[in-house]
């Protein structure tokens, strides 16, 4: 069963208008019209998110990664229900415990024991359930000696463990963390991280963990998420999420939202998105290879399909192309691919890369579907310019043919 469906989120903010969902932020918007600074910043749009599409199983501890930015803290708020979404929609079975900032749910004047109440209470728990939990939580905040205090008084590290201990302790079925325990010293986030595998492992409860610290996100979550401007790149095992997101693995340079044409005039196919996974995409040695992550969507179910990567040379002239192994997709289906193409056959000079999705039928002749002309630019600069007499094969349409794997991500 899953903890968690979104379906085509998106949330949108315009830019210095009124009317971005708090009292504080309109008031200071209107004072900034009323100084005329900031007339055309009131007519831009921000995507925080767009076209987001999770399904979250019960009992799995999801990370969830990206450079600031990218969406991160916009998705678990609308989860939170501390804003809402402007497209799509976010459906959460169970009660939900989050903690997204220092503090979040607790009131100043109020004493730790009382937040406690406070806390259930928002939950739907009643005083007895409290009650039966009070001890464990105030043993595993480690402020007992405070607990009758105002936690005004606390300081941030004081706030962190009482907060979380409140929100894994407390009747939830899915708990939200966004970075809350980098405050907490080290022998409190190990306990955390404990904590949060046993509510997940044992108690069946769905933990999704923001945090730019990986070694936290290693060793809690066995699934992760790529988040980078506003958009899910990558969906799968935790080391891979890393090695994308990370400096030394690879940086995401340019980021091209794809158009999708078909011939028929039927729209049943949809690149999406096309990532480069390199710190500098604008040139490139054939000892390289051209390495990017694809997000593909399918308008049908459609089986046996490939991907064809026609590679395109100055004057639009077809070098070669590759050729991916067969794959099925169900109607609406999303999925991102890991491609690395060989450049060892290339020429300097400067290229497109375009993409044809097809289907192959029993008899082994294939109907395109889908198609994007022009969905990235490279070029390719070797000192040593070793193309010579590549012979043409006119049944490729180029120069050579190509296979390359498609590795689901």
């Amino acid at each position: 069963m899953n903890s968690i469906e979104i379906t085509n989120l998106g949330k949108k903010y315009n830019l210095g208008s009124i009317h971005t969902g708090t009292l504080t932020e309109d008031l200071k918007s209107f004072f900034h019209r009323l100084r005329d600074k900031n007339e055309e910043a009131g007519e831009k749009e921000f995507w925080a998110l767009r076209d987001f599409n999770l399904s979250v199983k019960e009992g799995e501890t999801l990370g969830i990664i990206g450079e600031n930015g990218a969406g991160k803290s916009t998705l678990l708020k609308i989860l939170s229900r501390i804003t809402s979404p402007t497209t799509g929609e976010a459906v959460l079975n169970g009660v939900v415990s989050s903690m997204l900032e220092v503090g979040t749910g607790f009131h100043r004047e109020l004493t730790g024991r009382e937040n406690i109440y406070l806390n259930g209470t928002i939950l739907g728990m009643s005083k007895k359930e409290i009650d039966k939990k009070l001890d464990e939580i105030v043993d595993f905040s480690e402020c007992e000696k405070f607990i009758d205090t105002p936690v005004k008084r606390y300081s941030s590290g004081m706030y962190v463990k009482l907060a979380f201990a409140v929100s894994a302790h407390l009747n939830s079925n899915i708990l939200i963390m966004d970075e809350v325990l980098a405050v907490g010293d080290m022998k409190f986030q190990e306990k955390c991280l404990g904590k949060m595998g046993d509510a997940a492992q044992n108690e069946g409860k769905t933990v999704l963990y923001v945090s730019h610290n990986m070694n936290t996100i290693r060793k809690l979550c066995n699934r992760c998420i790529v988040l980078s401007h506003g958009k899910k790149i990558f969906d799968g095992d935790v080391d891979g999420a890393i090695a994308l997101y990370s400096d030394s693995a690879s940086v995401i340079r340019q980021h091209n939202e794809l158009e999708t044409f078909d011939t028929e005039g039927i729209h049943r196919m949809e690149f999406l998105t096309l990532d480069f996974l390199r710190e500098d995409n604008a040139s490139y040695k054939r000892s390289d290879s051209l390495a990017f992550l694809l997000r593909f969507k399918s308008l049908i179910d459609a089986s046996s399909l490939h991907i064809r990567f026609i590679i395109r040379w100055e004057d639009d002239i077809t070098l070669g192309m590759y050729i991916s192994n067969q794959f099925d997709l169900k109607k609406g289906e999303i999925k991102n691919f890991s491609v690395s193409l060989p450049l060892d056959k290339f020429p300097n000079g400067k290229y497109h890369l375009r993409l044809v999705v097809s289907s192959t039928n029993s008899f082994g002749t294939h109907s395109d579907l889908g198609r994007c002309t022009k969905a990235a630019h490279f070029e390719v600069r070797d000192d040593e310019n070793a193309y010579h007499n590549m012979p043409w094969n006119g049944w490729y349409w180029g120069a050579f043919l190509g296979r390359t794997e498609l590795e689901s991500k």
